[in-house]
């Protein structure tokens, strides 16, 4: 089954969400990670079979470009900091549609989902990997 970890930048709503479709899920919060840093959570996500659900693009681009394999990252990137609650729904229910038509897996990829709602999925593990689309990020 499909996990996803849903970290503790964005609303613990979004378990509810991914329940409702039929994953697992589960709220960094809620299972006693609270302010663990990003290098100690990446490799229990890992060991865990979670993808991350996230809006710290940078940190989890670098740590996930170091995993031989990983189950795979989203990424919430909103339009402003001020985005929050209802538009991370919102942009999450976008993650969930595409990777259900994908009819694949995440594994070594990084899905990231715009503030438009565009949707966009590319190999990102230590083997195969734009680093310079961390600080630059570029979108087909």
């Amino acid at each position: 089954m499909d996990r996803f970890l849903i970290d503790e930048c964005l609303n613990a709503d979004l378990v509810a969400i991914a329940k409702a479709r039929g994953y697992d899920a589960d709220y960094v919060p809620h299972i006693g990670k609270a302010g663990w840093q990003d290098w100690n959570l990446v490799p229990f996500a890992v060991d865990n079979d979670y993808i991350v659900v996230t809006l710290n693009r940078r940190d989890f681009l670098k740590q996930h470009a170091a995993i031989e394999i990983h189950p795979g990252l989203v990424i919430l990137i909103p339009q402003a900091p001020n985005n929050r609650g209802q538009h991370h729904a919102a942009l999450f229910e976008k993650a969930l549609d595409a990777y259900a038509a994908m009819n694949d897996d995440l594994v070594n990829k990084v899905m990231e989902v715009l503030a438009d709602g565009s949707v966009h999925v590319r190999d990102w593990g230590a083997d195969d990997h734009d680093i310079g689309h961390i600080n630059n990020p570029k979108w087909p």
